[in-house]
């Protein structure tokens, strides 16, 4: 057995093959010098102990990366770059994939503003105007020229260049198409070497035949999968571009989703358009590669076969039939774009139903309007389904139609074309080929492998008709994203001009009306002759309310604003923020916004979605707030200012999470902006109406916080009591046109503007406290007309038949309480405004007057 074993390991071949190589190893070695085999040995044991020094730093530090990018995305943060791009993570599998978003250059929006603003007039977007309206009204959507202009330009935001991750994914979709269509070749003669060998009973090439099969079939199984999967793909990168493209537009720092629903109001429903229609419109392009390139292949290489199989007549008769089928659909079919473009604003009507009543559930609640409101969603709905209820019965006859002349009209067509060999050889390839057997076997096999390119040529034929459809459908959304996306340059260029309205002249403070400058830079807030216009919608004039402000806020100077309701309070902060375009004069301002800037609170305090940490920094991430080098601790701090100390208790600490709206009470949300503002620290703070909700002493202590920090306090109320916290005092709606007021000019208020605490202003405050006393000695008038009404109304009444009418019980009743409620309430008005004036001015002689008010009040309650 030991022989044997000896014998077997002396032959075996590997064991021979690696003797060998050992050999001239072994003898490559020996030639080599001992002081170079030493060197060989010291590098390599340097390069093993610095691999594995190298490698465990590297280890170090992908397992820091790892962690902190679990923390980034436990806390819904990322990083960002010198060059503006953002380093999100996001998970994958078991641990986390980081994804790297650039943001869109201004030259590349630069670039494409032409393609959406002023695109050439052959492609029928242009109404005549040396600026074309985008969209005009007359182009409506459907397969024409302004829909390959629309997709060729959405094609440039999708496919950037050609060396991109998109046209990567397109190459290799259409490899596989190819191999589709190459295998469908192969399956067609595959097929007839089958038929033929069963006929023929050769069994051996049959079950060589199935095997043939049943391995093409994997293959084809394999590429029938990827073709899928890559659609998808493309789908996915088609949508990211374009999201990513209209997000960079849609939230840039013009405000463009501000403007675009308050100044343009080109675009009804951009959520809609941003969400649901450009998943449709991108699901829709990425398959129309496969739907018209795929069988746009197969029909030239089926063709050219059926031509080598068949002869020039029968391809004379599919090209006839392909016309004519064409030809037929095209003149019958309804305008499926324009159908679906109507059925997606629809959609988006009653999606905007739905979400304006989940806004504001809270006051139709409090009114009861849940059934008004289900009238408006059952109104909405209704349209809606009418609409769609009517393209369903349009298509019922297009489809019977298109079936009928696709699937069984284009089949009883290939059973005569295939016929042609076998009925008449002379039309036929196969006499020309002069070698061609004539046997019943070979004639099967070629009927057989004719069928089956002939199913294959409808498919691709039968594709091509449906994709006309398909094609229709995708140019009403795509006129739809090319329509957003071209407004959405238009506000972020401020691309207003009067040819837009077929006018030669803008309106009167419309959008194509704004001369005005804004000037970031300032160190300080200044208005120079500045019209405080409400803006309308374009292309609509706005309306003035006061015709021109001046005034200039330096450091240390607060400023209060004050005003009757809807005189314009609030349009000075919009119109300094920029929200409100600057129609003339001038607009003065820091060029940052939040620290060492200008900061504005809004009358509605905004909680965002995050942890309790972010609605202190917001619009500060976590990641920011540690760059800057804050601490918890800080915020801390903060909150106890702004008298919310107990909130991370109360609600579990910083990192809790929740629906802060619903959280906090009116108040809190005040007090959290004052927080927020507390925390960013800037120059100068607008507050418009930011405490409200809280109680005055509580008011007054944040005030002097803010002043003790070095905020410069813009504020925007009515309650008198915040001008011991300011400097001057801004008083919009005063007809008297003082301190550089224009008093009344048509329809538009004046102003006025004074210094707080001067002779001036207390000789306003006597003046207001002599209207009050005036006011007062009113009652006796009020008195001695309740008596002569009570008079009146004792007096009988003569009516038909000699008879006295006798007074109803309740008018006595009534009209002494009408009297009684108007002197009570004069009253109750005159020592609510003598008392502010006390609390402001601390005047003398003013207790007097509070006595005889108080009398009056007691005496009339008396009454």
């Amino acid at each position: 057995m030991a022989a044997q074993s000896k014998v077997l390991s002396t032959n075996d071949p590997i064991l021979s093959l690696y003797r060998h190589y050992r050999l001239r190893a072994q003898k490559l070695l020996d030639r080599v010098p001992r002081s170079a085999r030493l060197i060989a040995t010291l590098s390599l044991l340097f390069s093993i102990i610095f691999s594995a020094y190298g490698g465990q730093r590297w280890w170090k530090r992908h397992t820091a990366q790892k962690l902190e990018e679990r923390k980034l995305l436990r806390r819904n943060s990322g990083l960002k770059s010198k060059d503006g791009s953002r380093t999100i993570f996001v998970p994958y599998k078991n641990t986390t994939a980081r994804v790297k978003i650039y943001p869109t250059k201004a030259t590349t929006f630069d670039a494409h503003r032409r393609l959406f603003l002023q695109p050439p007039r052959v492609a029928g977007l242009g109404d005549g105007t040396k600026t074309p309206q985008v969209p005009p009204p007359q182009t409506k959507p459907g397969l024409n020229l302004a829909f390959l202009h629309q997709f060729l330009s959405l094609l440039s935001i999708m496919c950037p260049r050609w060396r991109c991750k998109e046209t990567g994914l397109l190459a290799s979709h259409g490899l596989f198409l190819l191999l589709r269509t190459y295998l469908s070749l192969v399956v067609a003669r595959l097929d007839g070497e089958i038929v033929r060998d069963l006929v023929a009973a050769n069994g051996k090439a049959f079950l060589l035949g199935i095997a043939k099969w049943c391995g093409i079939g994997a293959v084809a199984s394999y590429t029938n999968a990827m073709i899928r999967f890559l659609q998808s793909k493309i789908s996915i990168a088609f949508r990211t571009r374009l999201t990513r493209y209209i997000h960079d537009l849609y939230l840039s720092d013009n405000l463009t989703y501000y403007k675009l629903h308050n100044l343009d109001g080109g675009i009804p429903g951009a959520d809609q358009l941003i969400t649901n229609d450009l998943t449709t419109f991108c699901a829709s392009a990425s398959s129309l590669y496969s739907n018209i390139g795929k069988p746009l292949v197969d029909l030239f290489v089926f063709n050219y076969q059926l031509y080598r199989s068949l002869g020039p007549i029968a391809l004379s008769g599919l090209l006839g039939n392909y016309f004519l089928t064409a030809t037929l659909l095209r003149r019958l079919s309804p305008p499926f774009g324009k159908l679906k473009a109507v059925e997606a604003r629809k959609e988006g009507e009653f999606r905007g139903l739905h979400a304006r009543l989940l806004a504001n559930a809270e006051e139709i609640a409090f009114y009861g309007g849940g059934p008004r409101e289900k009238v408006y969603l059952d109104q909405g709905f209704r349209d809606l389904k009418g609409w769609m209820e009517g393209i369903y019965t349009l298509k019922i006859k297009y489809n019977m139609l298109e079936d009928f002349i696709l699937k069984y009209s284009w089949s009883a067509f290939g059973y005569l074309i295939t016929s042609l060999p076998v009925f008449v050889p002379a039309w036929g390839a196969l006499a020309s080929s002069g070698h061609t057997s004539s046997t019943p076997t070979s004639r099967m096999q070629s009927f057989i492998t004719n069928k089956r390119l002939m199913l294959s040529l409808a498919d691709a034929g039968g594709r091509m008709m449906y994709s006309l459809k398909d094609l229709a459908e995708l140019a009403g959304s795509t006129s739809r994203i090319y329509t957003l996306i071209s407004t959405l340059h238009r506000v972020h260029a401020s691309a207003y001009h009067p040819s837009l309205t077929n006018t030669t002249h803008p309106e009167l403070f419309s959008l194509a009306d704004v001369q005005g400058t804004i000037h970031k830079g300032f160190d300080g807030v200044r208005l120079e002759q500045v019209p405080i216009v409400a803006p309308a919608l374009w292309p609509q004039g706005g309306n003035e309310l006061i015709d021109e402000v001046s005034f200039i806020v330096h450091p240390g100077e607060h400023l209060l604003i004050t005003g009757p309701n809807g005189v314009g309070k609030s349009a000075i902060a919009r119109i300094v923020a920029g929200l409100w375009p600057t129609y003339r004069g001038l607009v003065s301002r820091p060029r940052k916004t939040g620290t060492d800037g200008i900061m504005l609170l809004p009358q509605r305090v905004y909680l965002s979605t995050g942890t309790l940490r972010d609605q202190v920094i917001y619009p500060h991430t976590e990641v920011d707030m540690k760059e800057a080098g804050r601490r918890d601790r800080e915020l801390v701090s903060i909150l106890e200012d702004a008298k919310l100390g107990y909130m991370p208790d109360r609600e579990g600490g910083w990192d809790t999470r929740k629906d802060w709206k619903d959280v906090l009470s009116g108040g809190e949300k005040q007090r959290m902006a004052i927080a927020r503002l507390l925390y960013h620290e800037p120059r100068y703070a607008f507050i418009d109406e930011g405490t409200s909700a809280v109680s005055s002493d509580v008011e007054g202590l944040m005030y002097e916080v803010c002043k003790a920090k070095g905020i410069t306090l813009v504020t925007i109320s009515t309650r008198a009591s915040l001008k011991r916290y300011h400097n001057f005092a801004l008083n919009l709606g005063d007809g008297a046109g003082g301190g550089g007021g224009s008093g009344f000019v048509g329809e538009g208020y004046g102003y006025t503007i004074q210094r707080i605490g001067t002779e001036e202003e207390k000789m306003g405050v006597e003046k207001e406290l002599a209207e009050l006393r005036k006011r007062l000695g009113m009652v006796e008038e009020w008195r001695a007309r309740r008596e002569a009404i009570e008079r009146e109304l004792r007096e009988d009444v003569l009516v038909s038949g000699g008879q006295y009418l006798a007074p109803p019980e309740y008018v006595e009743e009534e009209n002494v309480g009408q009297v009684k409620t108007k002197a009570v309430e004069e009253a109750d008005e005159v020592q609510l405004e003598l008392q502010t004036k006390v609390d402001v001015q601390h005047g003398d002689g003013v207790g007097e007057v509070l006595e005889v008010v108080g009398h009056k009040v007691v005496e009339n309650e008396t009454v």
